[in-house]
This record gives structure tokens, C-alpha cells and sequence, in this order.
């Protein structure tokens, strides 16, 4: 490898961990918060807070989006919370990964309303 493309490389991967990595997912957060609005908030509330009108009659409050605390390592990569994640959160529900039955999977959306969902949530965490 000649210097330059050890430099190049390493400037790539230095903007890949610098940049938010729900950017990464190609995720567009305006067409995001329509999809989040009808299929999450109910639970999750309108700003993630997980007070939504149906949430609060739960007997186990929804996970509180707009926190970067999240608890699935759903892909076993050692980080929770990840795109991925989240992606698999959705399709399959958390009881999947050990998480409340109440997080029912939502099959009928598809990887780019997800990726969407993603960028929104990345938006009420403040990363974008």
C-alpha cells in the first residue's frame, strides 16, 4: 500500500466514526417521523419519551427513544442501539432479544420506512 492510500483509508474510517451512524443507514428523518407518528407514537409518544396515550396504560412504560441508553445488542457487534438493532427490534419484536412482549415486530414496514423510523429517533437523541 502506498502512503497515500493508508492516509485515504484511514481519513474514510475516521469519517465513517465521526459521522452520526443512523446517518449512515440512509434514512431520510422527514418521511421518518410520518411513519414513526402513525405506527410508534402511540406508545413511544410523539417525542420519543415513551408517553404515548397507549404507552401509559401499559404495565411496562416503552422504551424511552429520545436516550441513547438502549439495552439489545441484537447483532452481537458489542454495541447496543445500533441501526441494526434497532432494524431487528422492529421486524422482530424485542421479546426476540429478551424485551418486553408489548414491542410487537411490525412486519409490514419496509427497510427504508425502518431506515427512516431511524433517522427520526436519531433526530429526537440530537444526533442530526
Amino acid at each position: 500500500m502506498t502512503r497515500i492510500t493508508i492516509i485515504s483509508a484511514v481519513a474514510f474510517a475516521l469519517v465513517g466514526l465521526a459521522l452520526p451512524s443512523v446517518a449512515l443507514a440512509g434514512g431520510d428523518a422527514e418521511a421518518g417521523k410520518a411513519v414513526y407518528l402513525q405506527n410508534c407514537s402511540s406508545c413511544h409518544g410523539d417525542g420519543g419519551k415513551g408517553d404515548g396515550p397507549t404507552g401509559a396504560a401499559l404495565p411496562v412504560k416503552p422504551r424511552d427513544l429520545s436516550s441513547t441508553d438502549y439495552k439489545f445488542d441484537t447483532d452481537g457487534d458489542g454495541k447496543a442501539g445500533t441501526p441494526a438493532d434497532i432494524t431487528n427490534v422492529i421486524k422482530k419484536g424485542a421479546m426476540a432479544y429478551g424485551g418486553s412482549p408489548l414491542m410487537a415486530p411490525l412486519p409490514q414496514l419496509t427497510d427504508q420506512q425502518i431506515a427512516d423510523i431511524i433517522a427520526f429517533i436519531a433526530v429526537l437523541q440530537g444526533q442530526n
